[in-house]
């Protein structure tokens, strides 16, 4: 097994069936940035085998991948999923200030008021609106309350987050925590 494949991976898009006679894809984007499907991106397939991506049609959602141009042989690929290191991600993807990837939130400690809440286990995405998946505390648990709850993560809620800190800064998310 190479060092690439041992390093934290994120499931980006996954490769779907075959369209028309010329070895097209369809692929179904997992992901906010839509910017790292370009001709010539290359990407882990099933956290083994490199792929690249050529001839890449967003507006349909299709894609080439290698030297393939017939179904037959892009066959073999269907429902192959497509991942990318962390690096790579923060190297390909841009971030407006104030917005951070999902995997820099997990595991940071949640604080109110200077009183830690919990730690972000995920983000999960409901609708539109990003929530923090929060593991409550064992003091808190301990005093009767929930051992998981939700918070949104923006405004109001949100007040500051510190990423190299592994600190996120909430509001209200008590008041959450003790109404689930």
């Amino acid at each position: 097994m190479s060092n690439q494949s041992k390093k934290p991976l994120l499931h980006i898009a996954t490769l779907g069936k075959t369209v028309g006679i010329k070895g097209d894809m369809k692929l179904h984007i997992k992901s906010d940035f839509p910017e790292q499907f370009r001709s010539g991106a290359s990407f882990l397939i099933n956290k083994k085998e490199r792929v690249t991506l050529r001839d890449v049609n967003l507006e349909r959602g299709l894609v080439k991948i290698n030297d393939i141009s017939n179904p037959e042989d892009a066959k073999r690929y269907t429902n192959a999923k497509l991942f990318t290191t962390y690096e790579e991600t923060r190297k390909n993807c841009h971030l407006d200030e104030g917005e951070y990837f999902f995997f820099d939130l997990e595991d940071c400690d949640v604080y109110e008021d200077g009183k830690l809440l919990g730690r972000v286990k995920e983000v999960e995405r409901i609708n539109i609106s990003n929530y923090l998946s929060i593991v409550t505390d064992a003091s808190l648990v301990a005093k009767g309350l929930p051992k998981s709850f939700l918070v949104p993560f923006h405004e109001p809620f949100k007040v500051a987050v510190d990423i190299d800190a592994k600190r996120i800064e909430l509001r209200g998310a008590m008041d959450i925590l003790e109404a689930s």
